[in-house]
């Protein structure tokens, strides 16, 4: 399979957890050789950016010369931390959520953080990274705040499957970030009905998703879990408070699952202990310019 080629995105906005996801987002385009692009989009009363409204202005408001100096901070530290590492940035009129859904449809990756500026941003309607997820159109890394304890050589990348088209390729992804951090890859299957036969076919699900892994990526050590008695969000919830990664799909079996309120992968954006990667389904996935 062909190298995606296409750029990391960062939104940036000048908080402590947008500038842990613009550093993680510039170590992974470093690893994968592929350019970095810092997005501020300034369309907010508070915080990087304000912009006074005239309702009878037929332009928009200019970029802010804080944020852009902002901007061009986090792109020299970044160019200095990984020599080599192709960094541009940018400002956009128009909400941070919109701005990098809209950048999703270029980019290899769409990197945020899990809350920005604003009281209230955690808030499952209010967040800038529930938005971004619901709605992006390759796969968006959600960042936690950077601890101080490094992550043990064993934690690995966690995934859950439900059979869905979504769900497979979540694991897909898994297995590539497994196998480029060199981690173990967890497998959870859970909301397994209390019978024989339903037990058996999440088996079945483990080892079929064992198969997909190893054959792309032979050297990962693919540990199956099932969580019968459990239900998914709960199972990855426990999950990620000893993972590197977690991996979801953002939509999965069921006509509502991927509405906002009451989806796993929302649930994880905003509750997992670990980073939360997020794979948009096939009818929203951008495919590389050829």
């Amino acid at each position: 399979m062909e190298a995606d080629r296409r750029p990391v995105v960062a939104g940036v906005d000048g908080s402590p957890t947008s500038l842990a996801a613009a550093d993680r987002g510039a170590r992974i385009a470093y690893e994968r050789g592929v350019p970095l692009v810092l997005i501020h989009g300034f369309l907010h009363p508070f915080g990087f950016g304000t912009a006074t409204l005239d309702p009878y202005a037929m332009m928009p408001p200019e970029p802010s010369l804080q944020a852009e100096e902002m901007l061009a901070q986090v792109a020299r530290e970044a160019r200095e931390q990984y020599p080599g590492l192709s960094v541009s940035h940018q400002q956009v009129f128009g909400g941070a959520a919109p701005t990098l859904v809209e950048a999703s449809k270029e980019s290899s990756l769409v990197v945020v953080g899990c809350r920005g500026h604003g009281g209230f941003a955690d808030l499952l309607l209010g967040s800038v990274s529930a938005q971004v997820v619901s709605h992006a159109y390759c796969p968006v890394l959600v960042v936690r705040p950077v601890t101080p304890a490094p992550l043990p050589d064993d934690a690995p990348v966690v995934v859950g499957v439900d059979g869905s088209e979504t769900a497979g390729r979540a694991l897909v992804v898994a297995g590539d970030e497994a196998a480029r951090q060199r981690r173990p890859l967890h497998v959870i299957v859970a909301d397994v009905p209390d019978d024989t036969r339903a037990r058996q076919q999440a088996d079945a699900l483990l080892s079929e998703a064992i198969a997909t892994v190893h054959a792309a990526h032979p050297q990962v050590a693919v540990v199956p879990r099932a969580g019968y008695d459990r239900r998914a969000g709960e199972a990855l919830l426990a999950a990620s408070h000893d993972a590197a990664m977690l991996v979801v799909g953002s939509r999965g079996r069921g006509g509502f699952t991927g509405l906002l309120l009451g989806s796993v992968s929302q649930l994880m954006v905003h509750h997992a202990a670990c980073s939360v990667l997020v794979v948009p389904p096939a009818d929203r996935s951008a495919e590389p310019a050829s």
